[in-house]
């Protein structure tokens, strides 16, 4: 979409300063050909030149993590923190584990959180991080020691006040456990709410490990609800097959839905029968295997290496993978075979391209900053029960993530209304997170 003079010039601004970022470029550039509608009706917000203080982080780390592998060799790798924005709350945000880890990804990831955590309605700014450490292969003691030399670099700006990490790609309880392990021997205080994701025996929070997949869901289930459909008798294509893609399978299920078709970076596994969640979680939580095991399973399923996903016609697609990963090619096939409704699991997973074919061809669409949100909702909710010293039971937490999802998209559906885009949740979600963090930021005065 081409951009007028003014907002061409902030986004050049950008680029400019943040050269070879094309991910974090993408992220703004999507952001910033929305907002239109915003500053023509708050001039304020242009003057004060909001926008641009959101494209600027407040901070960055970068730092060497050195570490010693089970031979005896010594590793070297790269960690980030980038901490975007505090308007709303401490710095919030997760880390990835991951070769493509850079500068330009985490950017991008940081500045989608401040617009995620913003539309969950909980006081929590926006931070993201982590390292090209790739903790797949390794050993438990390997990432265990990779995490500790991690955490002696972090522990130095984050706090339960100031910034609070969680998990991502690659980042999941057990290495949570280890950094949270190192944070408390650094500092010498249990201070709980310093990192989320935790083990429930030493402060998490039920429902954590299964939120992002299970908001997307509930994400969902509200779009359909708004051309009178449910999740009753649809074919669903979730990509991935980690946390995200695996809790929103088993919420799929639960709701009537049947999943058909999966992945991970090998190939995709096609089950007309429907995917088993128990299988499922088994081979990648307890045996950390490759999904093409199971086929070896469930004999009438089959598997396609190096498969494409969105090639299996669907009712409701949710990547869930990674950024990118959903071409406009990918798009218009999906249409082709009648997809009505498509949540993003992941960040930023579908293309420009890929978003625009949806949003002409009038297929719901639920943006990542929204649909993906219970992942940090939760994180948020487990910051409130360390606070309190607290414990929730799993159904009062997953009711409360069920809430704050319906929320999150009546506030993308009505800000998309009442600035003249309805039913555009893209805009809508842009538009309602930028009017709470302007709002926020000419409060507090030049910072």
């Amino acid at each position: 979409m081409a951009l007028t003079e003014e907002f061409e010039a902030i986004y050049q601004e950008v680029v400019k300063r943040n050269q070879g970022e094309d991910e974090f470029h993408q992220a703004v550039r999507e952001v910033v050909e929305t907002l239109g509608p915003v500053l023509a009706k708050h001039p304020e917000y242009a003057e004060a030149k909001v926008l641009e203080r959101l494209c600027e982080p407040e901070r960055q780390l970068i730092f060497r993590v050195p570490w010693q592998d089970d031979k005896g060799e010594i590793q070297i790798n790269r960690g980030f923190r980038v901490q975007f924005n505090s308007a709303l709350g401490p710095y919030k945000g997760g880390l990835r584990f991951h070769p493509s880890v850079y500068l330009g990804i985490v950017k991008f990831l940081g500045f989608e959180q401040i617009f995620k955590n913003s539309l969950t309605g909980l006081p929590i700014g926006a931070a993201k991080g982590g390292s090209d450490f790739d903790p797949k292969g390794k050993s438990d003691s390997e990432v265990m020691r990779f995490c500790q030399s991690f955490m002696t670099e972090l522990w130095r700006i984050i706090g339960e006040y100031t910034d609070v990490p969680a998990g991502d790609i690659g980042v999941g309880g057990r290495e949570i456990g280890y950094l949270f392990g190192q944070y408390k021997r650094l500092t010498n205080k249990f201070e709980a709410g310093v990192l989320t994701g935790k083990g429930l025996v030493y402060g998490g929070s039920q429902v954590r490990k299964e939120a992002t997949g299970y908001g997307c869901t509930y994400f969902v289930e509200e779009m359909l609800k708004t051309r009178n459909k449910t999740f009753e008798g649809t074919r669903v294509v979730i990509s991935g097959s980690g946390n995200v893609a695996s809790y929103a399978l088993q919420k799929v299920v639960e709701l009537g839905g049947r999943v058909v078709a999966m992945s991970d970076s090998d190939g995709v596994i096609i089950d007309e029968a429907g995917i088993d969640f128990a299988t499922l979680r088994r081979l990648k939580e307890v045996e950390r295997c490759r999904i093409k095991e199971y086929v070896a399973i469930h004999k009438k399923a089959h598997y396609q290496k190096n498969g494409n996903i969105w090639e299996v016609p669907c009712d409701v697609a949710m990547p869930s993978a990674t950024q990118n990963e959903l071409s406009g090619k990918d798009a218009a096939m999906l249409v082709k075979n009648g997809i009505v409704a498509v949540g993003e699991g992941a960040n930023m997973p579908c293309t420009p391209d890929a978003v625009q074919t949806f949003l002409n061809a009038g297929v719901l669409f639920g943006p990542g900053k929204a649909a993906n949100a219970g992942g940090v909702a939760t994180s948020a909710l487990e910051m409130q029960q360390n606070a309190s010293r607290e414990a929730w039971t799993f159904e009062e937490t997953d009711n409360k993530l069920r809430q704050i999802m319906r929320s999150i998209h009546r506030t993308c559906a009505e800000a998309s209304e009442a600035f003249g885009s309805p039913g555009n949740l893209v805009r809508g979600a842009n538009i309602a997170a930028f009017l709470k963090l302007s709002q926020a930021t000419l409060a507090q005065g030049l910072v």
